[in-house]
């Protein structure tokens, strides 16, 4: 396959086989906006490889929720090498993310089910992206996260009303960083979870 040429510099030769192929498939399944399409490695790729660097160390599994496209699970499984559980529940995205993980190698694992049925392990690191408000975010991500486990969401300009609407239900250690791709967006680290009201 011959490099892209809009790839960014270190972009490994198996993420641009999972950029070529999201771009094959967008065209029938829509998993990203066609106007994305031309920054689909600004908007969507480098989006999520930030967040390979906010990893705690140690960690040697993840569940990513609402994967989609890939976005951020796939793109961090094939980068850091870490085994992703990405959990999709639309049959025809779940068929994209199956066939991109046989072109990359990436270790990761695609479950085709609501993010409430996912009968999975608990993992030390729960990813989303675009998912939902953080509140709804924490319901559906505490029940699969391990104890001490860490939580990486990015969100965009809502991320500071949502985290005080979080802290109504859950007390929590939110670190936030920067996004280096989403004006105004910031990353949310979240660890030292527990519930409101919780005796533990």
């Amino acid at each position: 396959m011959a490099p892209d040429p809009d790839a960014p510099r270190g972009a490994s030769p198996a993420l641009q086989a999972y950029v070529a192929l999201l771009l094959r498939w967008n065209r029938a399944l829509n998993l990203v906006s066609r106007a994305d399409e031309a920054a689909i490695w600004s908007r969507h790729v480098e989006d999520s490889r930030q967040l390979a660097a906010l990893i705690p160390a140690g960690v040697t599994r993840a569940i990513d929720l609402g994967s989609g496209a890939g976005f951020p699970g796939l793109v961090l499984a094939i980068e850091t090498g870490i085994p992703f559980d990405l959990v999709e529940a639309d049959q025809r995205k779940a068929a994209f993310l199956r066939e991109a993980i046989r072109v990359t190698g990436a270790p990761a694992c695609v479950h085709a089910v609501r993010i409430s049925h996912a009968n999975l392990q608990p993992a030390p690191l729960v990813t989303a992206r675009a998912l939902a408000p953080l509140p709804d975010l924490m319901d559906l991500a505490v029940p699969l996260l391990a104890p001490g486990g860490t939580c990486l969401f990015p969100k965009g300009a809502t991320a500071s009303s949502e985290l005080t609407a979080a802290a109504a239900r859950w007390h929590m250690r939110v670190d936030t960083t920067p996004s280096r791709t989403g004006s105004g967006g910031v990353i949310l680290r979240i660890s030292e979870i527990s519930r409101v009201g919780s005796s533990s």
